[in-house]
């Protein structure tokens, strides 16, 4: 049996990737829609989210449901409710794509600075591969730190700390589709 985070069951896009619901992903589109519709503060979202929530929570027979399913549920809600003036504005983009730098340094090995700038290309390659234009680069300078061998902050973290975030610019601007608009990417 597989559990789930939260019980829900995956998000998957048009182009195959999966993704696991979250709720402040899925607050924020709505409250942008809203926003677009003339609803600068709806005071309907978290009742919306959390209802959106408990649908997907019940729908424990399936694991996985479509994205443009769960967009096609949350249209549906807002007409019910009577807001269906929101509807045109709903359009959310697929969660950010989580990746831990720390992770892959540990499986490069201390000191293997080589070895985890092939893992990282690899890894942003294979993500832009699959179409995907939302990434969020997490724990960066733990990931400094533990390639440096340090476990104090030193001069030298900061030249690497800078190469990563030069490496990642450069490899997601030459690996965007031409059909893509735009890859939104912030290291943390």
């Amino acid at each position: 049996m597989v559990a789930f985070k939260e019980e829900f069951p995956y998000l998957r896009t048009d182009s195959g990737q999966l993704f696991e619901f979250n709720r402040d992903w899925l607050h924020a589109a709505i409250t942008r829609a809203a926003h677009e519709a003339g609803y600068p503060s709806w005071w309907l979202t978290e009742h919306v989210t959390e209802s959106i929530a408990f649908y997907l929570h019940l729908r424990n027979d399936e694991n996985i449901v479509a994205f443009s399913q769960l967009s096609q549920t949350v249209r549906y809600v807002l007409k019910a409710i009577g807001y269906k003036e929101i509807v045109p504005f709903f359009a959310p983009a697929p969660p950010p794509i989580y990746i831990s730098l720390l992770d892959i340094a540990h499986h490069a090995g201390a000191g293997y600075e080589l070895a985890f700038f092939d893992l990282l290309e690899k890894r942003i390659n294979s993500l832009m591969e699959i179409g995907s234009d939302n990434l969020v680069l997490c724990s960066l300078q733990p990931c400094v730190k533990h390639l440096r061998g340090v476990k104090t902050w030193t001069r030298t973290c900061d030249a690497l700390r800078e190469e990563i975030v030069c490496f990642v610019r450069e490899k997601l601007t030459s690996a965007i589709d031409p059909a893509v608009e735009r890859v939104d990417c912030s290291l943390r």
